[in-house]
């Protein structure tokens, strides 16, 4: 009996034993979850599918691909002549809380930027949407006349190019630390990234965070209503929308542009 009752146990340990070995089998080959945090290419260089031009269905003119960039080809304009843009968006998706990279590069004496939460329906995405700003730093207010522009906001030398219009500031809003700032000069390529929450929002380039703030907190409304955007009343307000780029006037080159959902 007692030979007979050691078998049985020896068994039952044998099958528990199996048992586990399956359920780690299970579980090491089940099917994995999707990453919510990968990232996802809104533009890698062979297709243009999901971009539009804003409030348009398709994409409008000088907006292609070449050599596996997204180019804006067009001739350089000057700022006094300028009276709006070809914008575009990419309208597969809109964006709330994410991470952004682009790679850009620029002419002497260009100008664009990138949008987020844009929404459609308005004049254009700069008076609804906040913007990281592109411009040719070193070059601009020696090609173009910024005068007249810069005037109507009180500039103390409206000729120059004011902080808050440089490269990787939010536009008319939050100025970038220029001590932190390392921007290839024209014809070379750059990096940006935007960081976006509720919580604070970041600005990057070649690496180096230029600024953050706290969206729609009582000092973004205070600089909201107080300069550029105080007649534009829905400047900033969504919080979500789609991810645009501007054309201002100027050739620009995008490539490896990619987000990250936050």
């Amino acid at each position: 009996m007692l030979k007979f009752f050691k078998l049985a146990i020896l068994i039952l340990a044998i099958a528990a034993c199996k048992d586990q070995s399956n359920k780690k089998e299970e579980t090491t080959t089940a099917e994995p979850k999707k990453n919510q945090s990968e990232w996802t290419y809104l533009f890698d260089g062979t297709s243009l599918e999901g971009w539009r031009g804003y409030n348009m269905d398709s994409l409008p003119p000088g907006w292609t691909i070449k050599d596996n960039v997204l180019t804006f080809d067009t001739e350089l304009g000057l700022e006094q002549n300028y009276t709006g843009g070809r914008d575009i968006i990419y309208g597969a998706e809109e964006f709330d809380n994410f991470e952004l990279y682009v790679e850009w590069k620029v002419p002497e004496g260009a100008n664009s930027g990138i949008f987020y939460h844009v929404k459609e329906g308005y004049d254009g995405p700069p008076v609804v949407a906040p913007e990281y700003q592109i411009i040719d730093d070193e070059n601009y207010a020696d090609i173009h006349d910024l005068t007249a522009y810069n005037s109507q906001f009180g500039a103390e030398h409206p000729e120059l190019l004011q902080d808050w219009q440089k490269t990787g500031a939010d536009y008319a809003m939050h100025t970038a630390d220029e001590s932190q700032k390392q921007l290839n000069p024209v014809g070379e390529w750059n990096s940006s990234k935007i960081v976006f929450t509720p919580e604070k929002v970041e600005h990057w380039l070649n690496g180096k965070k230029l600024l953050e703030f706290v969206p729609w907190s009582d000092n973004w409304k205070a600089k909201k209503n107080s300069g550029k955007w105080d007649s534009a009343p829905d400047y900033g307000k969504f919080k979500t929308g789609y991810i645009a780029l501007q054309d201002h006037a100027s050739p620009i080159w995008f490539r490896n542009i990619k987000i990250k959902k936050l």
